[in-house]
């Protein structure tokens, strides 16, 4: 627990608050976020999953269509391209379009949004050890194309919020 203001928070707590901040700021200077920020000041600690959490990045692609929601995703057309590094790295690509994921490795050639880093944070964030907020606050994500369809994988995979 931290002390904020003359509040005890949980660090997870601080950290959605200040990143709601860093929005809000954002939104005020003309950039448009589409995320709640009402769901990041929610501060509340999901229940560990059920099942066994994939060991490798290629083991969780392979699942990760099941896990899309459907509703959420209704209406929307986006290419995801994930390029990792490292010793669980490779290249994978979502297609969501009208509520269906598919998933394919390789390499898109055009894509709405591309998220580079390694596949050891890429598996912890997808089993949800750490959100990709953090991941993309401590410099280890680069986003490149539209950055609003990265804050939207979240709420297109509500299962795997940490």
């Amino acid at each position: 627990m931290i002390a904020h203001g003359r509040e005890l928070v949980s660090a997870q707590c601080l950290a959605r608050t200040l990143l709601a901040d860093f929005f809000n700021i954002l939104r005020a200077q003309g950039g448009e976020i589409p995320v709640s920020v009402q769901d990041l000041l929610s501060c509340r600690i999901r229940p560990a999953m059920s099942q066994t959490q994939p060991k490798t990045v290629r083991a969780f692609f392979s699942t990760l269509a099941d896990k899309l929601d459907p509703e959420v995703a209704e209406g929307l057309e986006a290419v995801y391209q994930f390029d990792l590094d490292g010793a669980d790295g490779g290249q994978y690509q979502l297609q969501i379009r009208d509520g269906v994921c598919h998933v394919s490795e390789g390499t898109h050639p055009d894509p709405h949004v591309t998220l580079t880093m390694s596949g050891e944070d890429c598996l912890r964030v997808l089993n949800g050890q750490v959100s990709g907020a953090a991941v993309a606050m401590s410099g280890r994500l680069r986003i490149s194309g539209d950055v609003g369809l990265a804050l939207q994988l979240a709420s297109l995979f509500p299962s795997l919020r940490p």
